[in-house]
């Protein structure tokens, strides 16, 4: 519970700053969630707005900056309250990534679009998406609420999103050894596979954050932070063997 203030104004500055991360954060996760739309549907017209939307974020986050450095030269902040107003410049940081990513996926829904994709692919990375979207939605949640008990449960979750990246990674590997004409589109796939692991890396950085924001603390333990792609081998299929 954040605690207030002799003065008004700089619970109102406080209370800015949690606002627009809050605006920033359902921004990101709307992003997100019609970039995959976009590129599942094949919406040309979809991708153009999420690559549009993404200069919101970007404005929010330098609007962030600026407030955070006048909060801090006025008021001098210490304990709790540093920990809010550096918080507010990660999860800023954080949440324009996200933005950025979601914006690298519809900027390939045209090259994807050239050809049909199998519908198992599709679901799979709408499923990814779906579990890195939710993985975000949480850790908001937490940040709104100040509440820390979740979220090691929500950094946890880091795995999963990691063990269905490279199930999709050996997928698409795959598909392409079938068919050589399949290599541009999904190229493009795993590009925007990589794009929502990695968001599903900025919220997990995010609960991180919010836990130091809450407790003081750092989260106990250290997270594996990597997929395992790296060793993921397709052997040839039988027609190609010597």
């Amino acid at each position: 519970m954040r605690s207030q203030h002799i003065m008004r104004s700089y619970d109102e500055e406080l209370k800015f700053l949690a606002n627009r991360i809050a605006a920033m954060g359902g921004h990101a996760e709307r992003m997100l969630e019609q970039a995959v739309q976009a590129l599942v549907s094949e919406d040309a017209d979809l991708a153009r707005k999420v690559v549009a939307d993404d200069a919101v974020l970007d404005a929010a986050q330098r609007e962030i900056d600026d407030k955070t450095i006048i909060v801090i030269a006025k008021r001098q902040p210490m304990a709790g309250d540093l920990r809010e107003i550096v918080g507010a410049i990660r999860i800023s940081a954080d949440l324009e990534r996200v933005g950025d990513l979601a914006k690298n996926i519809a900027k390939r829904v045209a090259a994807v679009s050239q050809t049909r994709q199998p519908v198992r692919l599709l679901r799979g990375l709408q499923a990814l998406a779906d579990l890195a979207a939710t993985q975000l939605k949480e850790v908001l949640d937490a940040y709104a609420g100040r509440s820390p008990d979740k979220l090691a449960a929500v950094r946890d979750r880091d795995e999963q999103i990691d063990a269905m990246y490279t199930s999709l990674f050996r997928e698409l590997l795959t598909y392409m050894m079938e068919d050589p004409r399949n290599i541009t589109a999904c190229t493009h796939l795993l590009f925007c596979a990589k794009n929502i692991e990695r968001i599903g890396d900025h919220a997990t950085n995010i609960a991180e954050t919010v836990y130091h924001i809450a407790t003081g603390a750092e989260m106990p333990p250290e997270r594996p932070k990597e997929d395992d792609t790296h060793t993921v081998v397709v052997e040839r299929l039988p027609a190609e063997r010597e």
